[in-house]
């Protein structure tokens, strides 16, 4: 495994832990897609950084417990013209 793709799954993490950022915020951030991400932090992380993996799951558990809420404010600028 490169150590490059090692350094950019623990920035990425770290980005998340940080910002409390989305999977899909964090592709945007490093330019690289969302599936990319993912895999950095279920696997690569996982393995190397256990405790960094444990805080980023809970940020990503807590953002995905709340992304309905996210798409519901989106619908309603949406309509409002916000």
């Amino acid at each position: 495994m490169s150590t490059n793709i090692d350094e950019r799954a623990r920035q990425a993490a770290e980005y998340i832990i940080e910002n409390n950022a989305t999977v899909r915020a964090t592709a945007r951030k490093f330019g690289v897609s969302k599936s990319t991400v993912h895999k950095d932090i279920s696997e690569r992380i996982e393995q190397r950084y256990p405790l960094l993996s444990r805080q980023v799951k809970a940020v990503l558990e807590r953002n995905k417990a709340e992304r309905h809420i996210r798409g519901g404010e989106a619908t309603r600028k949406k309509y409002r013209g916000e």
